[in-house]
C-alpha cells in the first residue's frame, strides 16, 4: 500500500487558496484535520478532501472560487469545468430511478455511456461505500455522489453524470428528498476539488438549483448548467 499523499501547511494554503495565516489558526483550534511532526504541521491530502466535502454548505462564493482557482487540473476547461465534463449522453431527466441504490446504479451507467468506466462494478462499489459513511444529500435537494479516492484505474477520463427526479428521491438521513444528482468521476484530488469548487459556485447563484429542478430533458438541463457556468466565467 502506498503511503498516504502529505501536505505542509504551505502547500495546503495555496491548495485552499487561503492566507497562512488563516489556515494555520484553523489547524491550531483542530478546525482542519492535521497534526504536528517534529514541530511542523503536516496534513493528509485525502483528509482534506474529506474535510472540504464536509463543509461543502458552509463555503462562501468567495471561498469556492479560491479553492477552484488554486486547483489548475488538465483534465478540463479551466473556463467551463462542469459542461467540460458532462455530455448530453451522461444526463437523464427524469431519471429512471426511484431509490438511492437504483439512482447510483443509473448514474454509473450513464457515466459508462463514455465508455470511459472500465470497471462499472467497482466504480459503483465505490460510490456506495462513500454514500454509507456519510450521505452526500444536502438542504437545497442536491447530492454530489462521488468514490471516496480518485479511481484512475477504474476510468479512462473524468467524468460527470447528472440526473433528476422531478418527485425527489429519500437520499440522506434527515435531508427531506433529493431530486438533484450529479455524480463526479475524478481521475485525481485536483479534478475532483476543481469540480467540487466550481459546483459549490453554481449552486450559490440563486436561481440556478431551482430552475434546474424544473428542467424538463436533459438538453434543457444542460443549457441551464452551461449558461449559468459561464456567467462565472
Amino acid at each position: 500500500m502506498s503511503s498516504p499523499h502529505l501536505l505542509t501547511i504551505e502547500e495546503l494554503a495555496r491548495e485552499m487558496g487561503r492566507d497562512l495565516r488563516e489556515v494555520e489558526r484553523l489547524a491550531a483550534k483542530g478546525n482542519i484535520p492535521g497534526r504536528r511532526v517534529d514541530g511542523n504541521w503536516v496534513f493528509q491530502a485525502n483528509e482534506i478532501r474529506e474535510w472540504i466535502e464536509k463543509e461543502f454548505e458552509n463555503y462562501s462564493p468567495d471561498q469556492w472560487e479560491a479553492l477552484e482557482s488554486s486547483q489548475q487540473s488538465e483534465e478540463v476547461d479551466q473556463e467551463c469545468p462542469v459542461t467540460s465534463l458532462l455530455q448530453l449522453e451522461t444526463m437523464e431527466v427524469p431519471i429512471q430511478a426511484r431509490t438511492k441504490r437504483s439512482v447510483l446504479e443509473r448514474l454509473v451507467k450513464l457515466a459508462g455511456n463514455t465508455y470511459q468506466v472500465w470497471t462499472p462494478d467497482e466504480v459503483l462499489k465505490a460510490v456506495i461505500e462513500r454514500e454509507n459513511i456519510q450521505s452526500t444529500a444536502m438542504d437545497e435537494g442536491v447530492a454530489i455522489p462521488h468514490p471516496r479516492n480518485p479511481m484512475p484505474d477504474a476510468i479512462g477520463e473524468s467524468i460527470i453524470a447528472f440526473g433528476s427526479s422531478s418527485n425527489g428521491i429519500p437520499f440522506g438521513g434527515t435531508r427531506g428528498l433529493t431530486h438533484l444528482f450529479f455524480l463526479i468521476l475524478c481521475r485525481d484530488n485536483t479534478t475532483h476539488l476543481q469540480v467540487l469548487a466550481r459546483l459549490g459556485r453554481l449552486f450559490k447563484i440563486p436561481g440556478f438549483l431551482r430552475d434546474l429542478s424544473h428542467a424538463e430533458t436533459s438538453e434543457e438541463a444542460y443549457r441551464i448548467i452551461e449558461d449559468a457556468e459561464k456567467t462565472l466565467s
